[in-house]
């Protein structure tokens, strides 16, 4: 018998519909699992995008659920000017130094035509007084917070804003970092330091929350270390969650700004004694990185991977016609079925269009959609349906009635968002590497590791980690509350 060869021996590679895969090239197969799912796109604008529907239709999710916890914590939306004076940035020196290298300038206020007939900045047209393109929105809230409180009796004042920002990024990835990006950035107004304290760890909570209920992305909650604060504040404390190659990403931020932006701003109030004192603030944002991460962690070499909870769709109904006799009363079971399934909640769309089922198929996969739903004219005549789970795939093929399904539709949901969970936080937790030495971080990193490393904090600070974490572009993620900050997470971040 003839022995097989090594490329018969070579164990057959597994078609995939993203090429590369994860495994290969992690950072193009994440840009060609957005493109896809079509989600989002490069636009003309240096480092900016465009979202398309289907993204922003998971954005849209995302921001509903988290608006509303946002409103259960007694804060109001507002809305507050992309431009900001630049007199307001400089008013906070470490902000400022913080931001600086990241300001897109307002310059001057109109056009004309040059010699070439091309539009340029008009020469009698600059503004006495430059505007900033908003980083970030700390320094115009305060302005708006000094005239807004006197006493004691306005406080505490808690405003969010839903808006655009701009940080002039020279290398940007779609929805991790981008030049102009969609955030809500909240900021809140006490009367003491232990108000603002408990309101920083309160917010950072909610966003632990929206995370691991609705994106089912586990993560790490602690304190950022002194060097990885938010420019001018007290405290940093952080969400940090692990993708799927082993890097971290900093899932959103809260701060505790103490009196810092308070003095800069003087926002002042009378307080119960009749004497004048500064506020405390905090200040808190989540952005659409939120959805880079969702992305990093769920999606596999097949495309996307939608927790129900915010995919745009729950279920895609796609119709299997196979000649026109059959074709009217297959679509009249797709629309019955699709309103039945949104009249309990779910969100489901029917694929009517003239392409391959195949096709549908696999668009439907690439997107993520958690439940793809096949009606033909047999299942029609028998009041059956076919449904795949897209966690699981074709293994979870299942045909049962209508009826049964219907009753089960929102059960198979809720286990598909808990496996999610499940999934990604046993990854996580296989891959925090406890080390007991400096020199262990290095040997971890050196050899190739995937994931954190979680060191004694007394090392931070040190000139050995320091060179250690210089030399593989690592840096210290935060201190964990699971542990009181005993321990420091080190990893590679985007």
């Amino acid at each position: 018998m003839n022995k097989p060869n090594a490329q018969q021996q070579q164990k057959k590679k597994v078609r995939t519909a993203i090429t590369p895969t994860r495994d290969e090239d992690f950072p193009i197969w994440y840009q060609n699992v957005i493109k896809a799912a079509d989600m989002a796109e490069n636009s003309p604008v240096r480092g900016s995008m465009v979202i398309k529907p289907y993204g922003f239709a998971l954005w849209e999710n995302v921001q509903r659920a988290l608006d509303d916890m946002i409103k259960d914590a007694d804060v109001q939306n507002a809305y507050f000017p992309l431009l900001i004076p630049l007199e307001f940035i400089s008013r906070e020196a470490e902000h400022v130094e913080g931001f600086a290298k990241e300001c897109a300038v307002v310059t001057h206020h109109r056009l004309e035509q040059n010699a070439d007939g091309k539009l340029v900045p008009a020469e009698g047209a600059k503004l006495e007084d430059p505007y900033v393109i908003r980083p970030t929105s700390e320094t115009i809230i305060g302005d708006s917070m000094s005239k807004w409180i006197n006493s004691y009796r306005d406080l505490p004042l808690k405003l969010n804003q839903w808006c655009n920002v701009m940080r002039w990024e020279m290398r940007t990835r779609l929805f991790l970092r981008t030049a102009e990006f969609l955030w809500q950035e909240g900021h809140n107004a006490f009367g003491s330091a232990e108000e603002a304290h408990e309101d920083a760890m309160k917010m950072l909570g909610i966003y632990e929350r929206l995370y691991r209920e609705y994106l089912a992305m586990p993560g790490i909650a602690g304190e950022k270390t002194a060097d990885e604060r938010f420019p001018g504040a007290n405290n940093t404390y952080t969400y940090e969650s692990m993708m799927q190659d082993g890097k971290a990403l900093q899932a959103c931020t809260s701060h505790d700004l103490g009196q810092n932006f308070a003095k800069s701003s003087d926002i002042q109030f009378q307080n119960q004694n009749g004497e004048m004192q500064y506020a405390y603030t905090t200040s808190w944002g989540l952005s659409t990185r939120s959805i880079g991460g969702l992305i990093m962690t769920h999606a596999d070499d097949d495309g996307m991977v939608m927790p129900p909870k915010v995919a745009p769709y729950h279920a895609v109904i796609l119709p299997i016609i196979r000649d026109d006799a059959t074709k009217g009363k297959i679509l009249e079971a797709c629309e019955k079925l699709k309103e039945q399934m949104r009249s309990i909640g779910l969100r489901v769309q029917i694929d009517a269009s003239d392409r391959r089922t195949p096709d549908k198929m696999w668009d439907s996969i690439k997107k993520g959609v958690p439940l793809r739903i096949e009606i033909g004219a047999r299942e029609v005549d028998d009041g059956t349906l076919t449904h795949v789970r897209r966690d699981l795939g074709r293994e979870s093929k299942t045909t049962c009635a209508t009826a049964e399904f219907m009753g089960n539709v929102q059960a198979i949901l809720d286990d598909i968002q808990a496996q999610l969970y499940s999934k990604a936080e046993a990854f996580q937790d296989n891959r925090i590497n406890a080390v007991s030495s400096i020199e262990q971080v290095g040997e971890f990193y050196k050899e190739g590791g995937v994931g954190f490393v979680s060191l004694d904090s007394a090392h931070l600070g040190s000139e050995a980690l320091d060179k250690i974490m210089k030399k593989y572009s690592l840096t210290p993620r935060c201190l964990p509350f699971e542990d009181e900050g005993k321990t420091v997470i080190i990893a590679k971040s985007y």
